[in-house]
Parts: C-alpha cells; sequence; structure tokens
C-alpha cells in the first residue's frame, strides 16, 4: 500500500508562488466515486471524513529545476509558498509534487494561475450560492450529500450564464479568463466533488480554498457549519494577494456571507466594486437588507436577487458585462 497525495490548485504573483495539498496515510480503499448513487455514495462519502493524513511526510515541489523540500502539519496538509525569482507567463500552469515511499518516488501534477493582465477579480461562496445544498436545513443538507452523486446535485438558474460572463469580461482574447475563487466552509474532504461540478456544469476554473480537513464520522455532520472566520481570513488573503484587483463578491443570505463581506468592504475600501446575495427563502432578509443599504452608502454596487437573471441584468447595467 501507498500513500496518497493530493495536490490542490495554487496561485501566483509576481513575488510569490503558492501551492498547497494533503498526504494521507496508506489505504486499499477506491477513491471517491462521484458517479455512485444512493447508500454507495453515501458510504463514499462517509469514507472521506474518517480518511487518515499523514504528518511530518517529507514532500517536495519541483520548481525550475530544483527541488524544494518541505513536511506536513499534522493534519497531512502542505503548503510551500515560493518566492518567484524567474519571470513566468500567465494562466494556468502545472506544477509537480513528489513523495517519496520505500524508495520510490511518487509524482503528482496539479496546476497553479498566475492571472492575465486584467482589473477583474471575482470571489464566489459555493453551496447555496451556485450549487444548491439547502444550508440553512442541516438534515435535509447531510441527506443531499450523503444519497445524491454528482450527476444528481442541482445548480441554480442562470448561474452558469452570470459566472462565464464575468469570467471573460473584458477580454478580448478567448483564451483569457478573469481570476476566480471559490471560497467556502466546506472541507477539504470535498474539494474533488466540487471541482468534478464545476467542470460538469462548465463554471469558471478557480482557485479553492476551503476549511481545514476533517477526519472522523462525528465531523461529518457538523460538515460547512461553525466559525467562518475561515472564509473571512480566506478573502482578505486573496485582496492582499492581487491587491491591485477590482473584485466582485458572490454570496447568499442563509449563513453570514453578507456581514463577511460587509467586513471585507470595510478594510479594503477601493478593492470591491459589487456585491451579489442570492436569496436562499421565500423572503428577503432584514440584516441582509440593511447590510447591502450599508454597502451602497460605500459607494459599492449591490444587487439582492433571487433568480441569476436579475443579477445578470444588473452586471449589464452596471457596465461589469457587457
Amino acid at each position: 500500500m501507498k500513500p496518497v497525495l493530493k495536490l490542490y490548485r495554487g496561485y501566483a504573483n509576481e513575488q510569490e508562488l503558492i501551492v498547497m495539498g494533503h498526504v494521507f496515510k496508506p489505504t486499499t480503499k477506491e477513491d471517491y466515486d462521484f458517479q455512485k448513487r444512493k447508500f454507495q455514495n453515501a458510504r463514499s462519502v462517509i469514507r472521506m471524513f474518517r480518511i487518515k493524513t499523514q504528518r511530518n511526510a517529507d514532500v517536495y515541489l519541483e520548481l525550475n529545476g530544483a527541488k524544494i523540500h518541505t513536511k506536513t502539519l499534522d493534519d497531512g496538509y502542505f503548503k510551500f509558498c515560493i518566492p518567484l525569482t524567474k519571470e513566468f507567463g500567465y494562466g494556468w500552469m502545472d506544477y509537480f509534487v513528489t513523495i517519496n515511499h520505500n524508495g520510490e518516488a511518487l509524482r503528482t501534477k496539479g496546476s497553479f494561475i498566475r492571472p492575465y493582465d486584467g482589473n477583474l477579480g471575482f470571489i464566489s461562496d459555493i453551496d447555496d450560492t451556485f450549487l444548491i445544498s439547502h444550508t440553512r436545513n442541516m438534515f435535509r443538507k447531510l441527506y443531499i450529500l450523503l444519497f445524491r452523486g454528482v450527476n444528481d446535485r442541482k445548480i441554480f438558474d442562470n448561474v452558469v450564464a452570470h459566472y462565464q460572463a464575468l469570467s471573460s469580461s473584458g477580454r478580448n482574447n478567448k483564451g483569457e479568463q478573469n481570476a476566480f475563487f471559490y471560497v467556502s466552509s466546506s472541507e477539504w474532504n470535498l474539494y474533488r466533488f466540487i471541482v468534478q461540478f464545476t467542470e460538469l456544469h462548465q463554471l469558471p476554473r478557480a482557485v479553492l480554498l476551503l476549511k481545514d480537513i476533517k477526519t472522523s464520522l462525528m465531523d461529518f455532520f457538523i460538515t460547512g457549519r461553525g466559525d467562518h472566520n475561515h472564509k473571512f481570513e480566506k478573502i482578505k488573503h486573496i485582496l492582499e494577494f492581487y491587491p491591485n484587483l477590482r473584485y466582485t463578491l458572490l454570496g447568499d443570505d442563509s449563513q453570514d456571507d453578507p456581514h463577511l463581506y460587509e467586513q471585507i468592504c470595510k478594510i479594503f475600501p477601493v478593492n470591491v466594486q459589487a456585491v451579489y446575495i442570492r436569496q436562499t427563502g421565500s423572503h428577503k432578509k432584514q440584516k441582509a437588507t440593511d447590510v447591502m443599504k450599508n454597502l451602497e452608502s460605500l459607494n459599492v454596487a449591490v444587487c439582492y436577487f433571487s433568480d441569476s437573471a436579475e443579477a445578470i441584468e444588473h452586471s449589464r447595467r452596471i457596465g461589469l458585462i457587457s
């Protein structure tokens, strides 16, 4: 049996490259199959949350002909923050990470983005922003996660058209897209599921920034819940890492997105140009409405919508998309 090396999408600016992943203990279990249905899917999902990580494992990043060595943290997570001395290209590029097992090098390919020259960045929540998850109802959310595979999960109407238009906004070259980030309170356990879902629905390819991995069955029952400070810190980090972009934040009113985005706008008063909040219930929430009014007083364009067709129309009206 061999340990398992998982790599996540990384990102770079002019000075620094950040790539990350996990090392898991050897297992005989096959990888999670997102095509499975009902109880097979439930078994696979539960197994994802019982995965065992490998602490202090040696990890090697291959970069510019050099091998850079680090070790995993206590939860099996590793992160390389590497200063860049050589000029890189733009767009998505490959990177390679190696771990050793009984004298054998296990090499895996990942990808990272260095955004093309431009001035637009997009940060979106996942659950109940584009993926229908029923976060407001914990039991329904867990049922769907357990018993519906990736092909059975639903996406909101018109959201793909909106995100694709945002991704290509201001771009003359079809091969160039704006920088997109998906930031969520879901854990790294669900990374591959989210990637496959976004690819299936042709959502923009994005860097994912998720919550610390869970390794026990009890953790599964509180997936995506708890402190949302993680999301605040991740969004703050993106704005600090790419300070010259003008950002649009997309979220929903099922949890803390409006308040969280308000905090970000107050700290970065010239970086955020628009905030979109999806209405998840039958009525608009007063707290979310109050936040949106306050954001308007900070010169941020706001849209509190129930269907993405409204969001598309608003984006056209403010010149965010054509």
